[in-house]
């Protein structure tokens, strides 16, 4: 359930961000939400985070629709609520950012995604994302923490010398 709840809120609003940003922003100056801190900068990003793997629309768009499929799967397992909060903001994030690959300009499934975030005066140059980008950024964290505290996706903890005896 919180799985679900996290993933469709998440979802709703990257895709509600993206659609004002378009709305509001593309062909416009950067808006100064906070001086030297937050702006608000169009940009349709054919690559990865970073402006990374911009010739690898196709590859990303498969890598998001496996993650996709992935957690999905693992979601069935879930009885740990902070997994579900992680795993739901993964699939949020992966979902947005694929949606955009599929459905927007230049071509169905090689589609850029829409970025709107910018730390102006973050070194090095911060680049520009979306929220997507920050829901998979805090999944991540969230899915390391859990790990590293050794607790499984049932919740259960599982004990250093257990994980030791099956690798």
């Amino acid at each position: 359930m919180l799985f679900g709840v996290v993933a469709v809120l998440g979802y709703l609003t990257d895709l509600i961000t993206k659609i004002v940003a378009v709305a509001r922003l593309e062909d416009a100056d950067p808006v100064v939400v906070i001086p030297h801190v937050l702006h608000l900068t169009f940009l349709r990003n054919p690559g990865a985070a970073f402006g990374m793997a911009t010739g690898f629309t196709i590859v990303l768009t498969v890598i998001a629709l496996t993650v996709c499929i992935v957690v999905i799967r693992m979601a069935r397992q879930l009885r740990d609520p902070m997994w579900a909060i992680g795993l739901g903001l993964l699939l949020a994030g992966a979902l947005g950012n694929l949606t955009d690959r599929v459905f927007r300009e230049p071509s169905p499934l090689q589609g850029h995604v829409v970025d709107f975030l910018q730390f102006p005066d973050w070194p090095p140059s911060w680049p520009v994302f979306n929220i997507a980008d920050v829901m998979i950024n805090v999944a991540a964290v969230i899915i390391v923490v859990q790990t590293i505290r050794g607790v499984g996706l049932d919740g259960t903890k599982v004990s250093k010398k257990a994980s030791e005896e099956s690798a």
